[in-house]
């Protein structure tokens, strides 16, 4: 059991006002794990109230270098812990063993260590010449305070995500957990005390949806920086764009896999699986739908299959079980209920169906492949978060281009080839923040990573991170001076 009883804010365990707690829950076994205060709107004005006064303290004087190591603090103090909150978030998300290791635990460290050394190199003030023959020095100071609002699917990793840029640029930031798992994040808070992260710069409450819309309309908010559904992202930026706010909104995405005519489906498979089954389908760039070319649809078709089937279905603490539970019970049946409408529309279930005796009440769904689908269908619209693939067949490379543009997404993306020109051209054709060319997937922690469309605004990682939470300032000097630049 993780039990905490305490918010925390302004670097201390602070005591709720009110008395209401939130259960944790295993997706593995519906067991209770854990439980932690829920937070009022007088929490969260407490945890504002501490991030504004630190930002306005002792923090602002800090120089770039300095916020640089910290960061690597950070991170080596997660890399301490490293079995702690491999188990931890093995127990939480129910993410499996090795992916709750590399993909969330270790991911979030490497994405601190990047932003550390971006940090030392982050042009935050610049001389120019000025257009009417003065000289210009342009600087990017700190947001502000910020808001941080974290999905369940990789906790602890897309907190990195926040809290990396957040002290690169010597801004403060409200940390809000999703209800499902807030337990990693008070770990966290123990590892910032041990850091020497200065009381205020990163405060952490657990709050339901109405007090984090408090959060968000908070006027001592300047930036708020979500990631999650497509939908809660609407209302987010309405509500970001009525109070002229910074806003950074990673969302949803349904991304094509293409694979080639002249793709080696020994190597391109194994690919295939891995992106599109990744945290048990539960990944915003996620590879969910797999185009293939008539010419070897069926061999494709084939090949996936086995492979899908093959992915061993259980509990996830278990090295050998590749695929665990999905987060909640609501989660299981909005999955099966997308399983369900795409046997309606006509595709064909080729894989999955069947779970493995014994797996008890965890919400499990057996991993799925659906072929002979159309793009018009729902399961190839809609992000289904699950461990759901559909396999849509296409004429030529220009008709594969074509489908994969055609989606209210664009988050991520993949081709598979043996011409790397081939597939840096369809790279540049496809409309997504990130694409790879064979490999799993495009986002990597010195590259900017986003959505276009409805897969949201702004950018996260790479100096671009640093830059979404900056501000840029001009000021204007005459000509024939020479003074030092700062940072």
């Amino acid at each position: 059991m993780h039990t905490y009883d305490k918010f925390f804010i302004g670097g201390q365990w602070v005591e709720p006002a009110g008395s209401d707690t939130l259960k944790v829950l295993s997706p593995t076994s519906g067991e209770v794990i854990g439980s932690v205060p829920v937070a009022t709107p007088a929490d969260m004005d407490a945890a504002v109230a501490a991030a504004k006064a630190a930002f306005e303290g002792e923090w602002s004087t800090w120089t770039p270098e300095q916020r640089a190591d910290l960061l690597v603090r950070i991170s080596d103090g997660i890399k301490a812990r490293q079995d702690d909150f491999t188990n931890l978030i093995v127990s939480e998300v129910g993410a499996p063993y090795y992916f709750s290791m590399f993909g969330q635990v270790l991911a979030a460290t490497m994405v601190l260590d990047a932003f550390a050394n971006h940090t030392r190199n982050f042009p935050f003030e610049e001389r120019r010449d000025g257009s009417l023959g003065g000289q210009i020095i342009v600087r990017r100071e700190p947001v502000g305070v910020c808001a941080g609002i974290i999905p369940w699917n990789v906790p602890l990793f897309i907190t990195s995500l926040k809290i990396g840029p957040t002290i690169a640029s010597g801004s403060t930031i409200v940390i809000k957990p999703a209800p499902e798992t807030p337990l990693d994040a008070n770990v966290l808070a123990e590892v910032l005390v041990e850091a020497g992260v200065p009381a205020g710069v990163i405060n952490i409450v657990a709050a339901d949806r109405e007090v984090g819309e408090h959060l968000v309309r908070h006027p001592d908010i300047d930036k708020v920086s979500f990631t999650g559904s497509t939908a809660a992202g609407r209302k987010i930026g309405a509500i970001c764009g009525e109070q002229l706010k910074r806003v950074t909104l990673e969302l949803g995405g349904k991304s094509a896999a293409i694979v080639c005519e002249d793709a080696n489906l020994e190597e391109t498979i194994p690919h295939l699986i891995g992106g599109g089954l990744m945290n048990n389908g539960q990944a915003c760039v996620a590879l969910t739908r797999v185009l293939a070319p008539r010419s070897r649809y069926d061999e494709i078709r084939d090949a996936l299959a086995a492979a899908v089937s093959a992915q061993v279905t259980g509990d996830p603490s278990n090295p050998d079980n590749l695929v665990g539970p999905l987060i909640a019970d609501r989660q299981k049946v909005r999955v099966e209920g997308y399983i369900a409408k795409g046997l309606e529309e006509g595709a064909t279930r080729v894989a999955g169906g069947e779970l493995p005796e014994g797996l008890g009440a965890g919400n499990f769904v057996s991993p799925t492949l659906f072929a002979d689908v159309d793009n018009t269908m729902t399961i190839a619209r809609e992000e289904i978060f699950g461990p759901v693939l559909s396999l849509i067949a296409y004429d030529d490379l220009e008709d594969a281009i074509a489908i994969a543009n055609d989606s209210d997404y664009g988050l991520a993306g993949a081709v598979y080839t043996a011409d790397i020109a081939k597939g840096i051209d369809v790279a540049r054709r496809v409309r997504t923040g990130t694409f790879a060319v064979n490999t799993t997937q495009g986002m990597d922690f010195n590259g900017p990573f986003g959505g276009f469309k409805s897969s949201g605004i702004g950018r996260e990682l790479g100096p671009e991170g640093i830059q979404a939470f900056c501000e840029d300032k001009t000021i204007s000097l005459p000509g024939g001076i020479d003074l030092p630049i700062g940072g």
